[in-house]
């Protein structure tokens, strides 16, 4: 059975100093602040999430910064580079942007007819800015810090590096449902959906590069869209039956999620589009606070006191 996932979910990466990725995601790049919780499996560390202002799914980077980790390595097994939508025109807007905040980057240039301006966050992290189909929907306003032509629209897609990309691709096409659309060199590109604007996967094939060492400025795991929890049990099965050494569905508040590794070692996700980011807080007033799951609740003032103080956009204090 082939079944197809709805595009990318997030995508999960390490930073070091929360307050320095805040600054950089929320302030330069202009993204909204959609939620500010804790990394469940480690509470005492925040978990940032960052998108549109409803944290819609294709939208979110999430990260866990973790003071004094030591810093990773870009290589094959891993995701290796997250790519925004931005609309045609708006290459000139964010090459002087980057220049104004000094963030260093490439000259622009075409890959599969689009053009591509490359990046890095302060921790390393590769990111770029692509121009092209952005998906369905309006953009969204992050903030009023972007003009609105210009914001960031979604993701575009993401690059992973492996040291072979057959078997991979044979879970992107045979089970996640994703199509071969082209390729350039040892640059493989697969398309989420019927069309051309829910998003690409690239696999650059790299038979002799490093392998990656997931720590700080690199990603961590990549999640994959799906509607619910019974599309998410059926994905669950199918994976299992596949061979695939799957997690148990884990709660994650804001979604479901389970885990599994490609054959090239990367750490993909399912996760579900509901809830939702407004089931904790208001719509209209994401990230206004520090948000637990109700198993820490008990816990809120001794988490508070170990986490580090951040201040985020319009001056809200955390935690």
């Amino acid at each position: 059975m082939i079944m197809s996932v709805h595009g990318i979910h997030h995508v999960t990466a390490i930073a070091s100093d929360p307050q320095a990725n805040v600054d950089f995601y929320a302030g330069v790049l202009g993204l909204h602040l959609v939620k500010v919780t804790v990394n469940y499996d480690d509470p005492h560390t925040y978990h940032l999430y960052y998108g549109d202002p409803q944290g819609r799914p294709g939208t979110i980077l999430t990260f866990f910064p973790w003071p004094g980790a030591p810093r990773g390595r870009s290589g094959t097994g891993q995701v290796t580079v997250t790519a925004f939508a931005i609309a045609e025109g708006s290459l000139g807007f964010w090459v002087d942007r980057l220049r104004a905040h000094k963030v260093e980057h490439t000259e622009p240039h075409q890959r599969f007819d689009e053009d591509v301006l490359a990046f890095r966050d302060p921790d390393g992290l590769h990111v770029e800015l692509v121009t092209g189909p952005s998906g369905s929907g309006e953009p969204f306003q992050p903030d009023g810090t972007i003009p609105g032509q210009h914001v960031i629209q979604r993701f575009r897609g993401v690059t992973v590096s492996l040291e072979g990309y057959e078997r991979t691709a044979g879970l992107l096409t045979g089970i996640l449902g994703l199509r071969n659309v082209g390729a350039r060199s040892n640059r493989f590109r697969y398309a989420v959906g019927t069309g051309d604007t829910e998003g690409f996967v690239d696999l650059l094939c790299l038979p002799s590069g490093p392998r990656g060492r997931v720590a700080v400025g690199t990603v961590h795991h990549i999640a994959w869209r799906t509607p619910d929890g019974d599309a998410q049990q059926a994905w669950r099965a199918e994976l299992a039956r596949r061979g695939y050494d799957v997690t148990p569905i884990v709660d994650r508040t804001y979604f479901q999620s389970n885990y599994f590794r490609d054959p090239g070692g990367v750490l993909f996700e399912i996760a579900t589009d509901r809830p939702g980011f407004a089931v904790d807080e208001p719509a209209d007033q994401l990230s206004g606070r520090v948000t637990l799951p109700p198993w820490l609740e008990g816990k809120r003032a001794d988490l508070a006191a170990a986490l580090p103080g951040l201040r985020g956009p319009a001056g809200r204090r955390f935690p």
